[in-house]
């Protein structure tokens, strides 16, 4: 046998010299295209569902939410077992299956089940499943920050963009930030508005998380004793101010072959437009909703903040999709959020904090020089 292969090698050189370049060149690509991690994510295929339940408390959502939510899961295809958690208005429950089966199909599962569900679940419950991800999949992390907090130190030029001479931060569309919670809740309006939507088309990414700032609403802060004397009800007003804040269509003119759309916009724009909303008249006087409430920009009430060097940040996270190489991925956010830096705002800035690159990096030198 051996005698056969040698005469053959011998009488074929230029097959077998190409036969050896081409898996020379197989081994070169399978070497620069080998995935190399530092943390191998060793977790199970689970799916999780979040429930938001206002109002209720954790014995509510147990006994109308979570109890439901497990029940009907229950008989799933390659379903392990579930496990929940039941705090003030809010539920998680985790599906766990076996690792044969595919994530897409456990999720296609749930999402029938959750359908089915839905009608047996309080009014005010929403229900959603978390992304395509596990608890290793955190692979990049920055923070959004002011880069002269307060102003102090920075290039000041009153009327555009940046800080002004008073203190306060004019953004691109012309507000300007004045207390605390306002210049917090910029932040996260960067970060949700500017920053998240980019880095969500990196290839590999399954969902961003955030933390810290505050959501920014428009806020009406009704006077109870004001509404009592005048014969309204916080309902009342709710409804003029669903009534107020909608856009009709009233279909299109033709004329001269061309076609004009006729429509009434009715959204509010700010807090003028709030203020000004009709909730109701007495003796043929109006009421406005300032007449019985302030109006005012607030944040949405939060569970946690985060903070650098005793300055208000926001903390953003990456995460990655299940199945992915960290290295690969983290390396292509990092490109992106190089690209998202030269388009913030001025006197805003995006620095990286964890890079999974940098770790596994790290490793291969540490590995390489044992």
């Amino acid at each position: 046998m051996l005698e056969s292969i040698l005469r053959f090698s011998v009488r074929r050189r230029g097959l077998v010299v190409l036969a050896v370049l081409a898996a020379a060149l197989l081994g070169a690509w399978s070497f620069l295209e080998l995935p190399i991690d530092a943390v191998p994510d060793v977790t199970n295929r689970q799916v999780q569902i979040t429930a938001h339940a206002p109002s209720f408390s954790p014995e509510e959502v147990e006994k109308l939410v979570t109890f439901p939510l497990e029940t009907v899961l229950a008989g799933i295809p390659g379903l392990d077992y579930t496990r929940s958690l039941s705090r003030v208005a809010f539920a998680q429950v985790t599906a766990v299956f076996h690792d044969d089966v595919d994530i897409y199909f456990a999720r296609q599962q749930v999402s029938e089940r959750l359908a089915a569900v839905a009608a047996s679940l309080p009014p005010d419950v929403s229900t959603s499943m978390g992304p395509v991800a596990t608890g290793l999949s955190e692979i990049f992390m920055w923070t959004v920050e002011y880069a002269r907090p307060g102003g102090r130190g920075a290039e000041i030029r009153d009327g555009e963009p940046g800080w002004q001479s008073d203190g306060s931060y004019r953004t691109p569309a012309g507000e300007l930030l004045r207390t605390e919670l306002q210049l917090a809740s910029y932040l996260r309006t960067v970060q949700d508005w500017i920053i998240t939507p980019q880095v969500k088309t990196v290839a590999g990414v399954a969902g961003i998380e955030s933390i810290g700032g505050f959501v920014k609403q428009y806020q009406v802060r009704p006077d109870p004793k004001v509404l009592a004397s005048l014969g309204l009800t916080f309902h009342d007003l709710l409804e003029a101010l669903e009534r107020n804040n909608l856009s009709t269509g009233a279909g299109f003119i033709e004329r001269n072959g061309e076609a004009y759309i006729v429509r009434a916009s009715g959204r509010l724009a700010g807090l003028e437009d709030l203020a000004e909303v009709v909730v109701g008249e007495r003796q043929g006087t109006p009421l406005r909703v300032a007449d019985v409430a302030s109006v005012a920009i607030g944040g949405a009430p939060r569970l946690g903040s985060a903070t650098e060097d005793g300055e208000e940040v926001v903390i953003g996270t990456a995460l990655m999709l299940l199945g992915e190489n960290s290295r690969t991925v983290s390396a292509a956010v990092a490109v992106r959020m190089a690209e998202i830096r030269e388009r913030l705002p001025v006197g805003i800035r995006a620095k990286t904090v964890l890079d999974r690159t940098r770790l596994v990096d790290a490793t291969i030198r540490t590995v390489r020089s044992i």
